[in-house]
């Protein structure tokens, strides 16, 4: 990594980006990160591109089905599985 890539400090230097969302779509955005205890807006997008750049095998679907999981195991609207349940099913 260059001096370039750095800061002052000598953590990763940021770059700002500019996206056009729609008011609706930023409203459900900014509920989410602070639902889900982030310390800004900016830290979960990065960790939500992160995680697309990361995993581009899961597909939106697949997206879909982890958050609609997720929800119903918040919710207590499913049935919860230990780990042991769920490495016996894959064997």
């Amino acid at each position: 990594m260059s001096d370039a890539d750095t800061n002052s400090s000598g953590e990763p230097a940021k770059t700002n980006i500019n996206i056009r969302l729609t008011e609706s779509f930023l409203e459900d955005i900014d509920a989410t990160w602070q639902d889900e205890g982030y310390n800004s807006r900016s830290e979960f997008i990065r960790d939500a591109l992160r995680d697309a750049v990361k995993h581009p095998d899961l597909t939106r679907e697949s997206w879909k089905e982890i958050a609609a999981v997720e929800h119903a195991r918040r919710t207590g609207d499913s049935e919860t599985f230990s780990r042991d349940d769920v490495l016996a099913d894959d064997a």
